[in-house]
């Protein structure tokens, strides 16, 4: 099955991207750069309190928060909020190395899915890097469960995700999608999926402080069972879509692409990173491997020792 380029790759050039923050409301600025192979994707932001710039790994053992979005450390100490959507843009369509320059502790919204994110990488290209690709190989299933939510790793040759939504509201109801995770596909079938939410749960939300930018522009809305946005949904199925873009800028978290199968009943963020916690740290180095693709060897181990390579992969 065709899962990309032998070799890593990374940005040809630098572009930024202007928005505002969906909890916060505030203006929010996000530059993508080059990276060398084996830096992963890496976020550099500044710590308000000491001004100092802080370098902070996009890797699941940084996830701090999953409740409303993915948090990656202290957003008031350099750390950085909602990360999914440009993480799903980044291993949607294969790049495997960057630097994530932020202005503030929250990445823009933008309309609320990948697509900005991928336009803007389009527009300055990709770069081969002469360094093989190295994926996460799944060896044996591991799955988590929670209550009437499950989801699972399993070996398939290839990257394919499988995410089935039940919900109650009727517009959504239950929803299933199949997608093999290629550029081509996330970019046709999975990019521009929208977040979404009930109008009734957005304003408790305000209530509380948060989702302050959300509004029309960045999300499709619910209430009292039709779709508020004008436009309507870009897909009928759109809300599964978007859940499974969620599961793939989660599961980038690992640092590496996957060869296997991740399949989601009722999944979501917290999910999603608990996965990755049962695959790293609980279900024991027999369920995966680091391989290179091109002829399917087990590559090197990453070793502690290597500082950013070791965090960033998430294969130490």
């Amino acid at each position: 099955m065709k899962v990309g380029s032998d070799r890593q790759m990374t940005l040809a050039g630098s572009v930024s991207l202007q928005g505002i923050g969906v909890h916060s409301g505030n203006p929010a600025e996000v530059t993508l750069h080059p990276a060398d192979a084996g830096t992963g994707f890496v976020f550099v932001n500044r710590d308000p309190e000491s001004g100092r710039e802080v370098e902070l790994p996009a890797h699941w053992r940084a996830v701090s928060a999953t409740a409303l979005c993915t948090v990656l450390g202290d957003p008031k100490a350099g750390g950085v909020s909602t990360v999914e959507h440009l993480m799903a843009a980044l291993r949607g369509i294969g790049v495997d190395n960057a630097l994530i320059e932020m202005d503030g502790p929250e990445m823009p919204i933008m309309d609320g899915s990948s697509e900005a994110f991928v336009t803007a990488i389009d527009s300055v290209g990709l770069r081969k890097l002469a360094a093989p690709r190295r994926y996460i190989r799944i060896k044996k299933t591991v799955r988590v469960d929670q209550g009437s939510a499950w989801c699972e790793l399993r070996p398939f040759d290839g990257c394919r995700f499988d995410v089935t939504i039940d919900f109650d509201a009727a517009v959504i109801g239950r929803q299933s999608m199949v997608l093999d995770l290629e550029a081509e596909n996330f970019r046709n079938e999975l990019c521009r999926a929208r977040t979404f939410g009930s109008v009734q749960d957005v304003e408790k939300l305000w209530s509380m402080g948060f989702a302050l930018g959300s509004s029309l522009e960045n999300s499709v809305a619910i209430s009292e069972g039709q779709v508020l946005n004008p436009e309507g949904t870009r897909w009928s199925d759109e809300f599964v879509r978007h859940k499974m873009l969620d599961a793939v800028g989660d599961l980038a978290l690992a640092g590496l692409p996957f060869l296997g199968l991740y399949r989601s009943y009722k999944g979501g963020h917290r999910m999603n990173h608990a996965i990755l916690v049962e695959l790293f740290e609980k279900a024991g180095k027999d369920a995966f491997e680091i391989v290179e693709r091109s002829s399917d060897r087990t590559a090197p181990p990453v070793h502690a020792d290597e500082p950013r390579l070791a965090v960033a992969q998430g294969a130490s």
